[in-house]
């Protein structure tokens, strides 16, 4: 089944099956993908499915919609292609090919996460000695396997976000929201989009990525919350 990968900056914030004939874009709720953001018009495109086949056709959008770098007012869609509207990407894909690309997850709510893969299947082990007990594996220099957002002002104060996704988005769509990038050696932040900086520690965090270390302080959208790292 076809779908649409939305992302800004690098970042992958929702993921939409196309399950309609007509799929429409735009920042007003009532659409079936809203991305409420000034540069997106209210009514700004739609994705048009005839059997095998989509299209995305401009609806007049003041700030226009492009595939792949260029102006296209109507024009069909092959799997890879990026539709882009204002600082927005789309990847539209066709095939289970793009099964890979990372999910977002919420703070409010969230996408239902992806089953884990199936363990590789591995030769029986040698019997061991009686009473033998296998030692407990340590855990990864720089580990990110347990860490959480704790808010701690707000109406949500007191709940804790586990930071299980590779990206994490929180805050209010169309006021300020930053993700948190689950990485290697650990947990970075940065602003995707509204007028309202987050800050870190008390210092404005940018679009460049900060590091993230146990108990920093965030705010945003006048919500502080603590970065917990076990």
């Amino acid at each position: 089944m076809p779908k649409m990968i939305v992302s800004i900056d690098g970042v992958v914030i929702k993921e939409v099956q196309l399950t309609k004939d007509r799929t429409t874009l735009g920042r007003r709720p009532y659409n079936d993908v809203v991305i409420d953001n000034l540069a997106i018009s209210g009514e700004h495109a739609v994705f048009q499915m005839t059997g095998n086949d989509v299209f995305i056709e401009d609806l007049n959008s003041t700030n226009g919609t492009y595939v792949n770098g260029k102006a296209a007012k109507k024009q069909l869609l092959a799997n890879g292609d990026t539709v882009e509207v204002g600082k927005y990407k789309i990847k539209f894909v066709s095939e289970a090919a793009g099964d890979g690309f990372e999910k977002t997850m919420m703070v409010r709510p969230g996408m239902v996460p992806p089953p884990a893969p199936a363990p590789a299947m591995q030769a029986p082990a040698a019997a061991a000695p009686s009473g033998y007990a296998p030692p407990r594996p340590a855990a990864p220099v720089g580990s990110t396997a347990q860490a959480s957002i704790k808010v701690l002002s707000g109406a949500a104060a007191g709940r804790e976000v586990p930071l299980t996704k590779v990206v994490t988005t929180i805050g209010k769509p169309g006021v300020a929201v930053a993700a948190i990038t689950k990485r290697q050696h650990g947990f970075v932040v940065h602003h995707v989009e509204g007028a309202g900086n987050p800050s870190l520690n008390g210092a404005p965090i940018g679009t460049d990525p900060v590091p993230l270390k146990n108990g920093d302080l965030i705010e945003l959208a006048g919500t502080q919350m603590q970065f917990v790292q076990a």
